[in-house]
């Protein structure tokens, strides 16, 4: 194992880019993020901030855009709505209400037009300031009962630098992620990222490991972002940032780790996930399996 860096700043800061279009999910993402579309009766994007909070991150960035308005409105308060329920002295769901406005420190920044991720992250780069910083995806979800985001933290304390999540994935789905090349470490999760590539063709991929929606980055990437080209798609991407910083000795805001994640993860941003995701949601909640389960059971039995 590395020599832990007590010199290393703490990860205190998380920034979540929520910016995008949500084509996929058109026309029910028209006038609705696809961040607020539910999983069963909370938005996908509240398990993404509560797993930021669960990890030691109080202050949340949210990069939004365009028609993101309600995003904002959910972590506010509600106040009329709070009111109704008091009055019916519903404390369930008043304190159901309650949870999503006391979850964290919430900012706001928009980014005026689709760049990229990368472009996303730099619109961050005012608040986060000079101090290391999480990345989650809003459209990702990691499982409750995980704690990669820690271990991740964790890993940047005794490493340096930034560090990525890793997760293996079948050859013919590395087209849709950034790849890694990778070296072992001591640590039997932890390895070193030599090269990343983004969206590569199956026979280009250096790895089947790929890069999922969590991020710790060194404040060096800043830097590095203001002067990446655009890449593929017209856009900005991160993936060409963190290769830059892949090359780099610690002093200049390098090296790049990857945690090896062998846990759940839920892509919420994909049609048929974002139902498999809603299905085992359902399925976890005491409340729902007992009439859920035996109809599940039945329903599948019939299509069989």
């Amino acid at each position: 194992m590395a020599d832990s860096q007590p010199h290393v700043a703490p990860v205190t800061k998380a920034v979540v880019p929520a910016a995008g279009l949500g084509t996929r999910f058109l026309p029910a993402t028209k006038a609705t993020p696809k961040e607020m579309l539910p999983i069963v009766d909370k938005p996908a994007i509240q398990y993404v901030v509560e797993e930021a909070v669960a990890a030691g991150l109080p202050d949340v960035l949210m990069i939004t855009g365009r028609s993101k308005r309600s995003i904002e409105d959910h972590f506010d308060r509600a106040y009329e709505l709070e009111e109704a329920l008091r009055l019916k002295n519903d404390q369930e769901r008043l304190e159901s209400v309650r949870e999503s406005s006391e979850l964290a420190q919430l900012h706001y920044v928009r980014q005026g037009e689709p760049r990229g991720l990368g472009h996303a992250v730099l619109c961050g780069a005012a608040h986060v300031g000079n101090e290391p910083f999480a990345v989650l995806l809003g459209d990702d979800i990691i499982a409750g009962r995980e704690t990669l985001l820690q271990r991740m933290i964790r890993v940047r304390q005794t490493y340096g630098g930034s560090v990525v999540a890793l997760m293996e994935v079948e050859p013919e789905q590395a087209s849709l992620y950034g790849c890694a090349a990778i070296e072992p470490t001591d640590d039997a999760d932890v390895v070193t990222v030599t090269d990343l590539v983004e969206k590569p063709a199956p026979d280009q991929a250096p790895s089947s490991w790929a890069i999922i929606g969590r991020y710790i980055c060194d404040p060096a990437v800043f830097d590095v972002l203001r002067d990446t080209p655009p890449g593929r798609g017209g856009e900005i991407q991160l993936t060409d940032a963190l290769r830059e910083l892949a090359q780099r000795k610690p002093v200049d805001g390098g090296p790049v780790h990857g945690v090896l994640f062998r846990g759940r993860r839920y892509d919420t941003g994909n049609k048929v996930d974002y139902l498999r995701t809603v299905v085992e949601f359902a399925c976890d909640r005491p409340d729902l399996a007992t009439e859920l389960l035996p109809w599940l059971r039945e329903f599948v039995a019939k299509r069989s």
